[in-house]
């Protein structure tokens, strides 16, 4: 058995139930993502998902009680893989202006590949105010892109040696606001959405930097 064989065996043998039932439940996320951003919440039944994955609808109900457990993990799972692209924008960036044009390109970049993920995020927020189960999740969610905000304006308040004006939640609820603007219009086929979102995005940057002190 070669050397490589051998380590990923050994590894493999290491891995608990415990690990493979994330695995797993991670595979069924990925799978039911798909049909969850076309169908969005109220349209999505479990039965609806295993019919259009791999997995049996036996299968999705032992590793996830119901339609509200499946959905908050699915969502859960893509954005925590979302935040973290913007991770290089913060880490790459060498002026103010460079991170400001890598910020716009991300997001535009987000919503043309995935589109139907970024909807199905809308439309779990907007039934989070009548679900109150969906509420923690949605509040947790909701932090972890506050935060992934905050990290480009300080990054850019870094390098343009400003301070940052207003508070982070402030800015996150404007960049949402632009973002979703962005996505609407994308979904309408509005012409020149995503090329007015990078721009509102570019500009709004340093517009959220404290007036320098003479």
């Amino acid at each position: 058995m070669p050397p490589m064989t051998q380590a990923a065996a050994r590894k493999a043998s290491r891995r608990t139930p415990a690990d493979k039932h994330d695995e797993r439940r991670r595979a069924l996320a990925e799978s039911a993502l798909r049909t969850l951003g076309e169908l969005g919440y109220a349209r999505s039944s479990l039965r609806e998902i295993a019919n259009n994955s791999e997995f049996s609808h036996g299968v999705v109900h032992y590793y996830f009680h119901d339609k509200l457990e499946l959905i908050v993990f699915c969502v859960r799972y893509y954005k925590e893989t979302c935040v973290h692209r913007y991770d290089g924008v913060v880490a790459e960036a060498t002026s103010p202006d460079d991170l400001a044009e890598r910020f716009g390109d991300k997001l535009v970049e987000t919503i043309v590949e995935e589109a139907p993920m970024h909807r199905l995020w809308y439309d779990l927020r907007s039934q989070s105010m009548f679900e109150e189960s969906l509420r923690e999740a949605v509040s947790q969610i909701d932090k972890s892109l506050d935060d992934m905000v905050d990290r480009i304006v300080s990054r850019y308040a870094e390098l343009a040696g400003a301070e940052p004006a207003l508070d982070s939640a402030v800015v996150y609820g404007m960049f949402d606001g632009i973002f979703q603007q962005g996505l609407l219009g994308h979904l309408n086929g509005r012409e020149g959405a995503l090329e007015d979102l990078r721009a509102q995005a570019v500009g709004m940057l340093p517009m959220l930097m404290a007036p320098k002190s003479v």
